[in-house]
């Protein structure tokens, strides 16, 4: 399994929200430049980089910033927040993106994106579902920058695209992102034996090398990890197993 740190973007500065909460951020004073550094020289090789400005409201005023991360050659970025129509797309991956990461266009604009993967190809795209458990414990998916909830269930929303040639999957349990609550690990245990063909990504609540490893042993493909690295918690040598470069 493949650990990839997130940057998360929000007007120029690293942060996190809690819960997807915008109301709840912690700015952290790291440089994005900096970070991407760090990261790399601790081995890793991709980088998961959300603009939140961009998710939230469509803006564009974090665009230069990954532009000028992508640029860089020696790690590879996957880029999300607010790519919603197939200009936005092309120029992300135009300007060094290795791979971009579809929310909430999955959902409104499902047809278009189902375009998308035979038009840029699968391997360029990963689709991201943010879900959130209702009483009966089904994931239901929201959408614009987890603002809207929906009650399209995680499993239909995968399998709407399933026979379109989908091989990246990020899921994220809101409830978990920012908490530091340990992952849901039954959740991606039922996408892997529902979909055992699609390389999921698991986001949200790492928070030690034991969630990483039981990320691994439940076969995630790859886990997104944001504040427990920004913030230091998990000794650098204990994360080097997952860093295909270190």
């Amino acid at each position: 399994m493949r650990l990839i740190p997130a940057i998360d973007l929000k007007a120029g500065h690293c942060v996190r929200l809690l819960q997807g909460d915008f109301a709840a951020e912690t700015r952290y004073l790291a440089d994005p430049h900096a970070l991407l550094a760090k990261y790399r020289d601790f081995g890793a090789d991709w980088l998961h980089i959300v603009d939140l400005d961009g998710a939230r409201d469509g803006s564009a005023g974090n665009r230069p910033i990954i532009a000028e991360l992508a640029a860089q050659s020696t790690v590879k970025l996957q880029v999300g927040g607010g790519l919603r129509d197939t200009a936005a797309v092309a120029k992300m991956l135009d300007s060094g993106a290795a791979r971009v990461v579809v929310g909430s266009a999955a959902l409104v604009n499902a047809e278009q994106v189902r375009t998308w993967l035979k038009y840029f190809g699968s391997d360029y795209i990963t689709l991201a579902f943010d879900v959130r458990l209702d009483d009966t414990g089904t994931p239901r998916v929201t959408t614009h920058g987890w603002r809207r909830q929906s009650t399209l269930s995680l499993w239909d929303a995968v399998t709407g695209f399933v026979n379109f040639g989908v091989k990246h999957v990020l899921c994220t349990d809101v409830s978990r992102d920012g908490a530091l609550t340990g992952p849901n690990i039954e959740l991606y245990a039922e996408t892997l034996r529902r979909f055992p063909h699609i390389a999921w990504q698991a986001s949200g609540g790492i928070r030690d090398a034991r969630d990483l490893r039981a990320l691994a042993a439940c076969g995630a493909s790859a886990a997104i990890s944001g504040k427990a690295l920004l913030e230091e918690l998990i000794p650098v040598e204990e994360l080097r197993p997952f860093l295909l470069n270190a």
